[in-house]
């Protein structure tokens, strides 16, 4: 008997639910997040079970790597893209189990990819500089107003992240006693952050210094060592992509558009997709325009002619191209092929 199962996952339970070959339900039980809870409850069903499809929600990690452990064949299930009968009068979490389960035995589940257990700890790390370059940045901008509504005058990003010379102190020591608290208690704070984000930048860089993409994607013009990082360990391996096509997809930096008859009939998710490595060929454009002529050239000519957030998609597409190819291959960054 071929059996599918369907694990609608929160945050402290879990709803599963089972069915056959022909769609019967089997089994169906809430369970409490407890590895040896959920394995018990599996184990009887086990020779049986064909896939179970797992909801891909922000605490997936545990239960995947619990159950590919014990040599489940298990299927990330991508939210954005399953699609709910929109005539349903009622929906709930056994429900929404079912509806997984159904969806693996009728072959159409959409999925995620399950990245790789081994680099994941690597790559959320990258994650919380970002989250800690975020902090930072809104301390920044609070001791600036702080500054700006005592002094009437700001005061540079520059200024305030030196940590030779302590300018915050400087600006509202004499002012009063609770502001050059305020801005004492902020500097420090900002200048704590600083050293976390640069000590996790060290980490990182070390562990992939010898990794060949890595090293290639410096030469495409815009993406620096922070980049070049994120767009590493965003992707993956790269060969999980059969084509550009699903890589600039998966990078949110392919068109997204329905047409009918030539005429525009709306458009896709455009949240679909990782939003890290749009950020990183968003940022990537703003620098190439900076500092490379023939990207800026590029921009330039695709601006004259429309609007310039397609310029911006445009060149964010090409550097994305030039990014798989880059990754894939092996190799340096070539003018001439994305310009041309």
């Amino acid at each position: 008997m071929t059996l599918y199962a369907g694990i609608d996952l929160h945050s402290t339970n879990n709803f599963l639910a089972i069915r056959d070959l022909d769609g019967k339900r089997i089994f169906q039980k809430k369970l409490k997040n407890y590895p040896e809870v959920i394995l018990s409850t599996l184990e009887p069903f086990k020779k049986d079970l064909d896939q179970i499809a797992v909801e891909s929600t922000y605490n997936w990690y545990w239960l995947v790597d619990l159950l590919m452990d014990e040599q489940y064949d298990v299927k990330l299930a991508n939210p954005s893209a399953i699609q709910q009968y929109e005539g349903l009068k009622h929906s709930d979490d056994k429900h929404d189990a079912f509806w997984l389960a159904e969806m693996l035995r009728l072959g159409i589940l959409p999925t995620g990819y399950i990245y790789p257990k081994e680099t994941r700890p690597i790559r959320d790390l990258l994650r919380k500089r970002s989250h800690l370059v975020r902090l930072r940045t809104s301390l920044i901008l609070s001791l600036q107003n702080i500054i700006i509504r005592n002094q009437g005058k700001s005061m540079d990003v520059k200024k305030i992240k030196q940590k030779t010379q302590d300018n915050v102190a400087q600006a509202l020591l004499n002012e009063n006693e609770d502001l050059a608290l305020a801005g004492q208690v902020s500097k420090d704070t900002i200048d704590f952050i600083s050293q976390q984000i640069n000590q996790i930048e060290l980490t990182i860089k070390k562990k992939l210094n010898s990794d060949m993409a890595y090293k290639f994607l410096h030469t495409i013009p815009g993406i620096g060592s922070i980049l070049a990082l994120t767009i590493t360990l965003e992707t993956g391996p790269v060969n999980r992509f059969p084509n550009v096509g699903d890589f600039t997809s998966y990078c949110r930096k392919a068109p997204s558009k329905w047409t009918s008859n030539n005429k525009k009939k709306g458009k896709g998710n455009t949240k679909n997709g990782n939003k890290y490595l749009s950020w990183a060929f968003s940022e990537a454009v703003q620098r190439a325009r900076q500092y490379d002529k023939p990207a800026r050239d590029f921009f330039n000519k695709k601006a004259s002619k429309c609007e310039y957030p397609v310029a911006y998609a445009s060149l964010a597409n090409k550097l994305a191209r030039a990014a798989y190819f880059i990754m894939r291959d092996e190799v340096p960054f070539d003018h001439k092929k994305l310009f041309a």
